[in-house]
């Protein structure tokens, strides 16, 4: 297995390859990350990893009864993430490659990246002025009759966005055209779908793509089958993307 050490950044969502991840970059460790990564000449991948942050996680240590108001805030790169942040990520992420790293007046920064590959985390370092991880790559095998399964997600997604837009009938690719590679339907799926945070990890390391779109198939039945007992729902766009805030 290829591995790597690249910097980290630990959101509280999950990135799946093939995705576009906007971000609003404004937390010290992370501006020092985006600072680093400018000096990597224009023409070289700048890539860090995302990793989803574990459920009770990135929260402001305090005692017992109220918090103390006076306290300095805790700083660093590893701050809100426990003496061993290895612990505070689930373990598969995914290595992203910023297109766009736009530095504002203020010194916050615009960011603008794509998921490529999955990685499995390994360890990480909390010595420099951010987070990096060792990482190893993640392979992404087919599995059995994927472009069937894939065939099948597809319909099921189709109806699934039409419950989620309020039933009415249109057409999907008036928003955006769905792919045939049963990989790239996987991800964009997943990614779509309306889910926590543990689904969404659970479909971002299943061991191949057929067992992905298989869960998929098992979620899109379910969630479409309760959307349809519901009075009415807001309109969701497969496309929408919200920014990320650190």
């Amino acid at each position: 297995m290829t591995t790597a050490r690249l910097p980290l950044f630990p959101l509280n969502t999950v990135l799946f390859p093939g995705l576009v991840l906007p971000l609003n970059v404004f937390e010290e460790r992370y501006r020092a990350m985006m600072r680093e990564l400018l000096k990597s000449p224009e023409d070289e991948p700048r890539r860090f990893a995302v990793v989803a942050i574990r459920d009770g996680h990135e929260v402001a240590p305090s005692a017992p009864g109220m918090p103390d108001t006076t306290a300095r805030p805790e700083r660093g790169p590893a701050a809100g993430f426990g003496p061993d942040p290895l612990k505070a990520f689930h373990g598969v992420g995914c290595v992203a490659d910023a297109a766009t790293v736009r530095e504002r007046a203020d010194g916050t920064f615009e960011v603008l990246a794509t998921g490529t590959t999955r990685v499995r985390l390994l360890s990480v370092d909390a010595s420099g002025p951010f987070l990096t991880a060792e990482l190893e790559e993640l392979p992404e095998e087919p599995g059995d009759e994927a472009g069937a399964l894939a065939e099948g997600v597809l319909r099921s997604f189709r109806q699934y966005q039409k419950r989620l837009a309020g039933a009415r009938e249109r057409s999907l690719s008036t928003g955006a055209e769905l792919p045939d590679d049963p990989g790239v339907v996987s991800y964009l799926v997943a990614a779509a779908m309306v889910h926590d945070t543990p689904t969404k990890q659970r479909l971002l390391q299943a061991p191949d793509t057929a067992s992905r779109l298989r869960d998929e198939l098992k979620l899109l039945r379910s969630e479409t089958a309760f959307i349809r007992s519901l009075p009415s729902l807001p309109a969701f766009e497969l496309t929408r993307a919200p920014t990320s805030l650190n």
